[in-house]
């Protein structure tokens, strides 16, 4: 793989003809250990929001051991590359397969599970294991997060009581897990899910060994400017103190993009300009994919030599290089007022779920991948902060309505 001391340097060097996948493990690693040092617990990548081998070596690095997986693909991965690896296999509903393979084959304990039917097949497949860790998963409300992930998983009400009641009969430990919603903008959403999940329990009367509060911790895209993450923390750290659970119980969390997306960006080019409209080499069905369809604006620049005058901004809408009207990113993003075909563009934060939702729709598709020594454009982790002048533009781009 290509290694370039800055984005600006490997597009000088290389004009490349192919969307670039820009990494920065030392990026994840930072996140990775400024969670391991602030979280009051367990923390568990979340495979899922990137698990390219540069990002999951340098999380490992970090001293990040316990894994959420999603899927098979994921267990195998993992299990296969980390022999020292802690595996939860966090999706709610598994194939039967899926828990018997996890079980016999990897050596995972760790299920979650939002209904009866799942805690069936569970003990089924497992043959009536005695060793399970079994985490129900409550449905919470995702009212704080910019992209809400309370309508496909969770129990609620009676039917959560229930559930922990009969998972208690078959769990050597309980667990309780929640997701607030990806991108969540406010501390205090965890300690309400926390509330509400307390509130479960005590109605179960069941004894748990297990809060999982889930992922949801943001990143600081323009417009979506989080809190401090440490408030996140206390929030979290007050909320399960209070908690009806064992006074030995274990806290987790389940950071994904918290941990990589400083650590990807992503380089395009400017094949055509109509206007205020830019039509790019990458786009809504590639590494892009939030920009189209979850109204996120990443932090983008101009890579140009440095030199020359700089240029005023102006608002640009985005289109991707597929024939479907859909590929388009409205934006705005705020690049200088001169750009052309020809140009390069950076997006930065595209390491959480840029490369993983990337398709290969309409024949495109096909990238380069290099690593970079680089700051990401924006941080919240103190890695960012110099603005870069001249004709090497850093164009943040500002945000004007859309979600919160």
């Amino acid at each position: 793989m290509e290694r370039s001391k800055s984005a600006l340097a490997l597009v000088l060097e290389s004009r490349p003809d192919l969307p670039v996948h820009c990494l920065r493990p030392h990026a994840a690693e930072a996140a990775a250990r400024w969670f391991l040092r602030h979280f009051p617990g367990d923390v568990l990548y979340a495979v899922k929001a990137n698990p390219h081998p540069a990002i999951l070596d340098a999380v490992h690095a970090a001293g990040v051991r316990w894994f959420d997986v999603a899927s098979m693909p994921e267990v195998a991965l993992i299990a296969g590359r980390f022999p020292d690896a802690r595996l939860a296999f966090m999706h709610p509903v598994k194939a039967r397969s899926a828990i018997r393979r996890a079980y016999f084959d990897y050596g995972v304990r760790v299920f979650a599970l939002d209904s009866m039917d799942e805690l069936a097949k569970i003990v089924a497949e497992t043959g009536g294991a005695k060793d399970l860790h079994l985490v129900i998963r409550i449905a919470v409300s995702g009212d704080y997060a910019q992209h809400k992930l309370s309508g496909k998983f969770g129990a609620a009400g009676a039917e959560a009581v229930t559930l922990l009641r009969e998972a208690r009969a078959h769990a050597a430990e309980l667990g309780v897990s929640f997701h607030v919603g990806s991108q969540c903008m406010r501390p205090e959403a965890w300690r309400v899910a926390m509330q509400a999940t307390g509130e479960l329990i005590r109605h179960a009367g069941v004894t748990v060994d297990i809060v999982d509060v889930g992922g949801g911790f943001p990143a600081a895209y323009p417009g979506l400017t989080p809190p401090p993450l440490d408030q996140y923390i206390a929030e979290i750290r007050d909320a399960f103190e209070t908690m009806p659970v064992l006074e030995n119980a274990d806290l987790w969390c389940e950071p994904g993009r918290a941990l990589c997306a400083e650590a990807g960006s992503h380089i395009v080019r400017v094949e055509a300009r109509k206007d205020d409209a830019l039509y790019l080499n990458d786009g809504g069905y590639g590494a892009l994919f939030d920009a189209a369809h979850d109204g996120l604006v990443f932090p983008a620049r101009l890579l140009r030599a440095k030199g020359g005058p700089r240029r005023p901004l102006k608002a640009f809408r985005l289109y991707g290089p597929t024939c479907d009207s859909i590929d388009a990113m409205p934006g705005p993003f705020f690049l200088p007022a001169d750009v052309h075909e020809g140009d390069y563009i950076e997006f930065g934060l595209t390491g959480a779920y840029g490369a993983t939702l990337a398709t290969r729709f309409n024949g495109f598709g096909e990238y380069e991948e290099a690593i970079v020594a680089d700051a990401p454009l924006t941080s919240m982790y103190g890695l960012s902060g110099r603005r870069q002048t001249q004709g090497n533009v850093v164009a943040m781009a500002r945000r004007s309505g859309g979600k919160a």
